[in-house]
């Protein structure tokens, strides 16, 4: 099944296209390279295509490579390969938070309609959706979570209140 590309703000185009060599760069608008073809790439030609390209990075590959190009990249895409391999949430956290990181972060693979609110809040800023279940329930507009959290994220701050150990101080009940 071909994946569609869904945002907070609903489904839209995907105008990147995947390659898996670096020859793609020459002929490609748009294009989302491995993070080790990234990384070979002649540094001349990847300074000049560089606002053209995205890299993706596999659950056990760091980002710290990308780190010098994190203000010249628009796109970095985590892979989930399997429902159960959560390292690419640290790794969209990392990027928003601790490398201030503005571009679009997209989730590619396996994302599952109960993952994307965490997704959200983690900093993805888009989503590559092969799922029926989860294809579904996103055109139905539902899109799951609880309006309640623990943690803060890297997503825009809740309202006062809104996570746990933020609520408000109850007023004190006089004699």
């Amino acid at each position: 099944m071909e994946a569609k590309l869904w945002t907070a703000s609903g489904f839209s185009d995907n105008v990147w296209q995947r390659a898996e060599t670096a020859e793609a760069v020459d002929g490609a608008e748009r294009v989302i390279l491995p993070l080790a073809v990234f990384l070979d790439l002649d540094p001349g030609i990847r300074d000049a295509a560089i606002a053209r390209m995205g890299v993706e990075v596999l659950p056990g590959e760091g980002i710290d490579p990308l780190l010098p190009f994190l203000d010249r990249l628009p796109l970095v895409a985590l892979a989930f390969p399997v429902f159960n391999d959560g390292r690419s949430y640290s790794k969209a956290e990392l990027l928003r938070s601790r490398y201030g990181f503005r571009g679009e972060i997209r989730a590619t693979g396996d994302v599952l309609i109960d993952q994307i609110s965490h997704m959200l809040r983690c900093g993805f800023t888009s989503l590559e959706v092969t799922n029926p279940v989860a294809l579904a329930r996103l055109e139905a507009g539902r899109t799951g979570g609880i309006p309640l959290h623990y943690q803060p994220s890297a997503a825009t701050p809740g309202a006062r209140g809104s996570y746990a150990w933020r609520r408000m101080a109850q007023p004190s009940v006089s004699e």
